[in-house]
């Protein structure tokens, strides 16, 4: 065993009595106290307060000060050097993020350095640089002259203002960078609600953007359950909510924030995301794939793959290999370097798939490999295989958000098509296949924010990522964030 042991500054951030991050510095908080759990061993490691209203409040108002204060004097190229520094001190501090994120959310340590911290940076630098590219246009009226009068016309992007950020369990960093780098890099300010089950890493990177020279009060952290996260939507000083989790809540957080005051809103959710294999692929291709697509953090990825569709001639084959491959891999201490397929990040999570479990056997779906928690301490599951010969099957349509990937052979490839797009959910979809010239072909039909092809799961910074249907408004990074992080103002001009 190659396991982790915790750095000396991470056990003593572990035992400080933690809060939130308001104006500069950390706030202990007067809430309800808030257990952090280990996922490997159910037991705490840490606790936060539940925010008040006087804290909300008290957040609001420090970044409110700070949107019309020290950050509206920057230029676009002081806000991306300051997003530069914090990329530098992320890497700086890369084993103490990661350690704290495996210690809150049971992903593996591996997947905590590379993907939580280094993908972080790369998405910091590319927000850096996106600071300095906000445009308008220049633009010629057709108004008609009267008295030899002209006329001349621009556009402006300016910030709307205080930004909130509601960011889920699964990638609190790098889901966090996503929402309050797009803030800074437009100007506005951020308040970042973190979940309760994996708050400490947000709190560390707030104490990182200080050192990194952030005026206060222009990244805020509030902890707390639902009921901070809805308070700071309805506020009167919040003006645009980023929220990224399941459809239900994302629909409920999108209702609150237009009934509240029009509060702008971007929501990246969940669903249920196809993958599709035509004929030409091959099982141990297949296999590659799948594990690739449903299987990364415990398929605990908005993205992952769930649906899977194998052509009736290869899905035998392709499910046994599979069985083959789950069964080798390395299940336990998300701490042990050589460990590959870590815990559920929390009970009620577990608690849900392990429902999942007993719901497919009580429709009579056929559990082809896991489909059942292992014993011991931890939210340990196994990665579950499921076959169904009904379209409608639950198991097929219903989000699970884990390592349950759901089985269909198709028999033509127009029903393929049929199958993807048969779901009213669409954030992602992957199509696999050797004929580049096929994939081109139906890829537009395919209705997803993103289609991988012979690929699935990553995302680079340069491609916006949202969702079509159900799977949410808007999109994150690319280019595309400028726009649901200003407003477009014109100006007109007679002269």
């Amino acid at each position: 065993m190659a396991v982790v042991s915790l750095l000396p500054q991470v056990e003593a951030f572990l035992a400080r009595q933690h809060g939130h991050f308001i104006d500069g510095k950390a706030v202990a908080g007067s809430g309800a106290r808030i257990a952090v759990v280990n996922p490997a061993t159910g037991a705490p490691i840490a606790s936060i307060a539940d925010a008040t209203s006087e804290e909300v409040d008290a957040a609001v108002a420090s970044s409110r000060r700070a949107f019309h204060g020290a950050w509206a004097k920057t230029t676009p190229a002081e806000r991306g050097n300051f997003l530069l520094r914090l990329a530098d001190l992320f890497s700086q501090n890369r084993e103490e993020l990661a350690q704290i994120e495996t210690s809150q959310s049971g992903k593996i340590i591996q997947i905590s350095r590379a993907f939580e911290v280094d993908q972080a940076v790369n998405f910091l630098r590319y927000y850096a640089g996106a600071a300095t590219r906000i445009n308008g246009e220049t633009i010629t009226p057709s108004l008609p002259s009267f008295n030899g009068e002209r006329y001349s016309a621009f556009t402006r992007r300016e910030p709307v203002g205080v930004v909130v950020g509601i960011v889920p369990w699964n990638f609190s960093i790098m889901i966090a960078v996503w929402k309050f780098a797009s803030a800074l890099a437009t100007g506005c300010t951020s308040i970042i609600k973190a979940s309760e089950f994996t708050p400490l890493t947000m709190l560390r990177i707030a104490e990182l953007a200080t050192e990194a020279g952030l005026p206060d009060g222009v990244l805020n952290v509030v902890c707390g359950g639902g009921d901070a996260g809805r308070q700071l939507i309805a506020h009167s000083g919040t003006n645009k909510v980023s929220f990224t989790g399941s459809v239900p809540t994302g629909i409920a957080v999108g209702r609150s924030a237009m009934e509240a005051k029009l509060t702008r809103a971007t929501l990246e959710l969940g669903g249920k995301n196809s993958v599709g294999f035509l004929p030409d692929v091959d099982a141990d291709t297949a296999v590659a794939g799948i594990l690739e697509a449903g299987f990364v953090h415990q398929g605990q990825v908005c993205a992952a793959g769930e649906r899977f569709f194998i052509h009736r001639s290869r899905i035998d084959e392709t499910l046994e290999k599979l069985s083959q491959a789950l069964a080798t891999l390395k299940i336990g201490d998300p701490m042990d370097e050589e460990t590959q397929f870590g815990p559920l990040s929390n009970q009620a999570h577990f608690d849900k798939i392990n429902q999942f479990f007993r719901q497919a056997r009580s429709e009579g779906d056929e559990v082809v490999y896991g489909g059942e928690s292992l014993e011991g301490p931890g939210y340990f599951v196994k990665p579950t295989v499921i076959r169904v010969t009904d379209a409608g099957a639950s198991l097929l349509n219903e989000e699970t958000f884990g390592p349950v990937a759901t089985f269909y052979a198709y028999d033509d490839e127009e029903e393929l098509l049929r199958l993807f797009n048969d779901t009213p959910y669409g954030l992602s979809a992957s199509l696999w296949t050797s004929d580049l010239s096929k994939a081109l072909n139906y890829v537009p039909r395919i209705e997803a924010g993103t289609v991988w092809v012979n690929m699935h799961t990553f995302l680079d910074p340069a491609v916006p990522f949202g969702g079509a249907k159900a799977s949410g408004i808007g999109r994150e990074f690319g280019s595309a964030f400028i726009n649901d992080y200003t407003e477009l103002k014109s100006v007109i001009i007679r002269h």
